[in-house]
C-alpha cells in the first residue's frame, strides 16, 4: 500500500525557519524523483522544488529560491524541505509527491525538471500546514 506522510510544519514568525519532512512507503522510493508543492486557501497548488533520484538535481520555484533546500536520504525513503527566511506569503499546506515516470526505449524516467506540475506527480500525502505571521 502507497504512503506518503509530510510532518514537520507549524506557526512560526517571520524570518523564522521550519524543516519539513516526507516519509515515503509502499513503492520503491529511489526510483522516483520526488517533488513539494504547497496551497493556499483559494490558490491552486503550486510546485515548490523537486529532487532527482540521485539527489543530484534540484529546481526550486523563483519565490523560494535562496531559502529553501530540498534533500533526501534514499536509504531512510525520507525527503526533507528546510525552509529560513520564511515570509507570510509561504504559508499554505504543504506536500509532497512522486514524479510520474514516462516510459522510453525499454526504460521507465522518473525526473525532476524545472518545471513542477502537480498533473506530472503521484502518491500525494495528506499534507503539512505551514503558517508565517507578520
Amino acid at each position: 500500500q502507497v504512503q506518503v506522510v509530510e510532518s514537520g510544519g507549524g506557526l512560526v514568525q517571520a524570518g523564522g525557519s521550519l524543516r519539513l519532512s516526507c516519509t515515503a512507503s509502499g513503492f520503491s522510493f529511489d526510483d522516483f524523483a520526488m517533488g513539494w508543492f504547497r496551497q493556499s486557501p483559494g490558490k491552486e497548488r503550486e510546485g515548490v522544488s523537486c529532487i532527482s533520484i540521485s539527489g543530484g538535481t534540484t529546481y526550486y520555484a523563483v519565490s523560494v529560491k535562496g531559502r529553501f533546500t530540498i534533500s533526501r536520504n534514499n536509504a531512510n525513503n525520507t525527503m526533507f524541505l528546510q525552509m529560513n527566511s520564511l515570509k507570510p506569503e509561504d504559508t499554505g499546506t504543504y506536500y509532497c509527491a512522486a514524479a510520474i515516470p514516462f516510459y522510453s526505449g525499454g526504460v521507465d524516467y522518473s525526473l525532476c525538471t524545472k518545471s513542477i506540475y502537480p498533473n506530472q506527480y503521484q502518491n500525494w500525502g495528506q499534507g503539512t500546514q505551514v503558517t508565517v505571521s507578520s
